[in-house]
């Protein structure tokens, strides 16, 4: 009897367990559709985009239209944020940005310029990271050096332009250019003209040897020199302007 009395305990709970899961789902859901509620009333239309930065290559204007053109017709909670940063780094010179809401309907964009370091293949300009932010110059910057190479190896030449420059920082001569070829030639060219040839191999210890020795002559004599090639085993060639006598 007891048993029996206990399953009639227990069919007369079961039918209410449902009932209160049912329950709790429903008061879950308008939960939910509250919090959708509140959501879709803070996700208004952006209506404003305020730039700032300090600005002397990159227009606030072209910022503007670059993030319109991702997030016209978004919302302030639902715009891709990503998208947008990264149609600001696209536009040329610009070198960071950060990007955050701004409530109830605008986004702040904060843009950080690129430095030029020097120009690229005559057209362009690399930072010191040897990045090519900017191609297709008419008329780059006369006081920047002039380094060129194939596609590919602005940030090889970048870093052996640094190199180079640090170890002639205290001699008072400046590299004009660098040059990488086609075939793995390396040249530069000295701030007053001197061409100065290290061929494809041995490049670190043939410009020491043009640090150490050669230097020396090029400043004693730079007004006579036309060029000097350390593409020799043991020493190096100098070639003389208008057959200038040698030293």
């Amino acid at each position: 009897m007891r048993h029996r009395g206990g399953n009639r305990r227990r069919q007369a709970v079961g039918p209410a367990r449902p009932r209160r899961r049912g329950r709790r789902l429903l008061r879950a859901a308008a939960v939910l559709a509250a919090l959708l509620g509140v959501l879709w009333a803070l996700d208004r239309p952006i209506r404003a985009v305020r730039v700032t930065g300090a600005f002397r290559h990159v227009s606030p204007l072209a910022v503007e239209r670059a993030v319109a053109d991702v997030a016209l017709g978004s919302g302030l909670l639902t715009v891709n944020l990503r998208r947008v940063r990264a149609a600001v780094a696209a536009l040329p010179w610009v070198a960071t940005v950060s990007v955050r809401r701004m409530w109830p309907d605008a986004l702040a964009v904060r843009i950080g310029e690129q430095v030029a370091a020097a120009c690229w293949n005559g057209d362009g300009l690399v930072n010191r990271a040897g990045k090519v932010f900017v191609t297709g110059l008419t008329d780059p910057p006369a006081a920047l050096p002039r380094l060129s190479g194939p596609p590919g190896t602005s940030g090889q030449v970048m870093r052996r332009y640094l190199a180079m420059r640090g170890e002639l920082a205290s001699s008072g001569v400046a590299i004009a250019s660098l040059a990488l070829s086609a075939r793995g030639t390396w040249k530069f060219t000295l701030n007053d003209g001197i061409r100065v040839r290290l061929g494809r191999s041995d490049l670190d210890s043939r410009f020491d040897k043009f640090v150490d020795v050669a230097l020396a002559i090029v400043k004693r004599r730079a007004h006579a020199i036309a060029y000097v090639d350390m593409r020799y085993m043991n020493g190096f060639a100098i070639g003389w302007r208008h057959h200038a006598p040698a030293v």
